[in-house]
């Protein structure tokens, strides 16, 4: 079975949970799931770059770290492809700190007999997400004033790849 959709986690009116307790020592999370996400800087950071666009949060929300996985390399494929390697700078800024919990379900004949309902139905790490708040910066380009148009073209790709609503801000 493939993933979840999305729609049963990005509620950020949860309570987070992240892998240290208060208490020194003591980890609430037995095992971590695998990041998807890797790479938060792509590009060449140039002091002589003169634009900077930010991609921008217009609501609370909790994104996974594949969507956001997948908004950067959407994002930095269009980039490499039209200004080259040296041509931006761009910095996926949100950490997937927040880990999302599922209780498996098994449908079919006899399941009935492997499973318990809801009775302790606290649920086993599955993946990580971000939690992104209102008016938070999400992703940055810097670049100079020529590729406005390659930027916007890139913004848009990332923001189909994101659940929520967002907008472009040129700072």
């Amino acid at each position: 079975m493939g993933i979840r959709p999305a729609r049963t986690i990005r509620d950020p009116d949860k309570v987070a949970w992240t892998r240290f307790s208060r208490k020194p020592r003591k980890s609430y999370v037995k095992v971590m799931p695998h990041p998807d996400l890797h790479q938060f800087r792509m590009g060449v950071d140039k002091p002589e770059f003169d634009l900077t666009v930010h991609l921008v949060s217009k609501q609370d929300i909790i994104v996974r770290d594949n969507a956001l996985e997948s908004a950067r390399q959407s994002a930095n494929k269009h980039l490499e492809k039209v200004l080259g390697p040296a041509g931006y700078f761009m910095f996926l800024r949100p950490y997937p700190h927040h880990i999302t919990r599922e209780n498996k379900m098994i449908a079919g004949a006899g399941a009935d007999r492997l499973q318990k309902g809801m009775r302790r139905s606290f649920g086993r790490p599955t993946d990580r997400a971000a939690r992104i708040y209102k008016n938070k910066i999400v992703l940055t380009v810097r670049t100079y004033k020529g590729n406005i148009d390659a930027v916007n073209v890139a913004m848009e790709r990332a923001m189909k790849k994101l659940s929520g609503k967002y907008k472009v801000v040129v700072a």
